[in-house]
């Protein structure tokens, strides 16, 4: 099976070889006529040249010398000029070729390209067809590949590529077809009996074994891994949906290994009818986002924090959701990682958090705005910059504004962590570490790095009356932020028994589903407007809500859990 380009883009091949026999038969006509008048006057004046030259006779007519030097001027003319065409003949082929190896491979690799590979595996399919064989197409894309790029540069990134092309074709068999058909997405496709299944699997697992070794990129060391999608050409059209044998099939090997990645990736996977339902829903939820976020759907919501001794409220949690026209209100569980995956998390949580310094800005001015950035972010060397614009355009002030930072993020780059919350914390903004237990901080990161606050982890909080270990961990948590003198803030306060378990730690701000459900701006105004707590709010407003009502019903348990 030839992997070669197989046809350019451009003119056509028949007008240019017409062209040139056009000009080849225009040459040859000049040099033919210029010999035939040379023969026929040149025995003329030939014979008399010489007898003249012996003294035998007269000179020959002068016109027929001028005649006789203009044809061999001429035979001298046409045999240049015949030459000069067909250097350029050659030289136009030379370019042709080029053209075609550009338009059909990529330049970076030597595959074949996308708009080259369609034809190639169609001619394939035909040729398994007759043979009574099969084709199977493997996709393979590298997993964290923009990390790379975004850490180590784009020319690492190119030097990654180029090394896993030759890897890929050092594991392809005989005749395969290679292509790049995407920025880290390549496609391997050659035939196969349909019973050799094994030989398929060998093959993807060679290439997701060979992929994971660690490459030398100059003085640096790179570990990626791929995930691969396998199809095969003789199974049944899904439902008429696939548009034809080429396509379908590198849809389905698509499908596939976008399965292979949310498996864990680093490892090869078939094909599947029911796959194709769920990446759909998965391809349909990336549409929404990416066209969600300029449309303003995703949207504030605020959960409240509370003084666990005197009950009074000292601020708000802001939480994305996101108001789909398609599948309703969405939690951030959902949609969060997929927009850090597709690279929209950045945009969508600019957008979030700009309406939120426009609501938090009428609240009462003791009230705080705790905001959620998500690891991605952290790897932008300009987020803090990039913040504190968006608070200036805002006119918000930072002392007002929390930001919170997972414990995982550490693992990735403590040192630019480090200078991030050392910029955040310089402009006035609080800096708290999130989901404290949950990751793998060292208590050295925690007393290096310049954080303000601890919050402890939901799952720990909200068993603490039921769990011993939990109740341990809490503790123990507690009394860390004693130590390190550093406040916490416990969420996933579910009732009172956790409350009364909180309060014997002394001073900690708590949140959670006992002081009510996170709930969009408009409800949170109008619970501030009854309690009084907005600027130049009148707090003898009723509130209009069932989210306002309940939390006015609610201020006298909470006064009585003050006392």
């Amino acid at each position: 099976m030839d992997t070669k380009p197989t046809q350019a883009a451009g003119a056509p091949r028949e007008s240019l070889e017409g062209d040139e026999a056009d000009r080849d038969v225009i040459a040859i006509c000049i040099v033919a006529a210029a010999i035939i008048l040379f023969v026929g006057i040149g025995a003329t004046v030939g014979p008399q040249v010489l007898d003249s030259l012996l003294g035998r006779g007269r000179a020959p007519d002068a016109a027929l010398v001028d005649a006789f030097l203009l044809n061999i001027a001429l035979i001298i003319f046409g045999w240049s000029r015949y030459r000069e065409l067909s250097e350029e003949v050659s030289r136009r082929r030379q370019a042709e070729q080029q053209a075609r190896l550009l338009a059909e491979t990529d330049p970076m690799t030597g595959f074949l390209n996308r708009r080259s590979l369609d034809g190639s595996v169609e001619r394939a399919i035909e040729r398994a067809r007759e043979d009574n064989q099969c084709v199977a197409m493997l996709m393979l894309d590298l997993d964290n590949f923009k990390q790379v790029n975004d850490t180590n540069g784009h020319q690492t990134g190119d030097e990654l590529l180029r090394e896993s092309a030759r890897r890929i074709a050092e594991v392809a068999p005989p005749g395969a077809i290679l292509a790049r058909i995407g920025g880290d997405e390549f496609a391997l496709a050659f035939p196969f009996s349909s019973d050799r299944l094994d030989l398929v699997e060998r093959i993807a697992s060679r290439l997701v074994d060979r992929i994971a070794q660690t490459t030398q990129c100059g003085p640096t060391l790179i570990d990626v891994t791929a995930s691969v999608g396998i199809a095969r050409s003789d199974l049944a059209k899904m439902g008429g949906k696939l548009k034809n044998d080429t396509q379908g099939l590198l849809e389905m090997a698509d499908i596939a290994m976008y399965h292979a990645k949310r498996a864990g990736r680093n490892r090869y996977c078939w094909f599947e009818g029911s796959m194709a339902d769920e990446i759909r829903f998965r391809f349909a939820m990336e549409s929404g986002i990416r066209a969600g976020v300029p449309r303003g759907e995703f949207v504030p919501y605020y959960e409240q924090q509370i003084d666990l001794q005197t009950g009074e409220l000292t601020g708000f949690e802001m939480l994305a959701r996101w108001n789909s026209p398609e599948f309703g209100i969405v939690s951030p569980e959902i949609f969060i990682p997929i927009a850090e995956e597709i690279g929209t998390i950045a945009d969508l949580s600019e957008s979030v958090i700009a309406q939120a310094l426009d609501d938090a800005r009428e609240w009462d001015p003791s009230l705080t705005l705790a905001v959620n950035v998500s690891p991605v972010q952290l790897r932008d060397p300009w987020f803090a910059q990039k913040l504190l614009r968006l608070m200036t355009a805002k006119n918000f002030p930072p002392d007002r504004l929390e930001i919170e930072i997972t414990e995982s993020c550490l693992l990735e780059n403590v040192a630019q962590v480090r200078a991030l919350i050392s910029s955040l914390k310089n402009q006035g903004i609080t800096v708290s570490l999130d989901d404290f237990g949950t990751g793998y901080s060292s208590l050295a990161q925690l007393r290096s790095l310049p954080f303000d606050r601890i919050k402890i982890d939901r799952s720990f909080v909200s068993n603490v009356t039921e769990s011993e270990d939990s109740a341990a961990i809490v503790h123990a948590i507690a009394m860390l932020g004693q130590g390190l003198r550093l406040p916490i803030t416990a969420e996933g306060i579910e009732n009172s028994e956790v409350l009364e378990h909180l309060r014997a730690y002394g001073p900690l701000k708590g949140q959670g589903f006992f002081y009510g459900r996170p709930c969009p701006a408009a409800d949170i105004s109008e619970m501030l407007r009854a309690r009084g707590r907005v600027t130049g709010g009148d707090a003898a407003i009723e509130p209009r809500s069932a989210v306002a009502a309940e939390a006015k019903a609610d201020e006298p348990a909470l006064r009585h859990a003050a006392q």
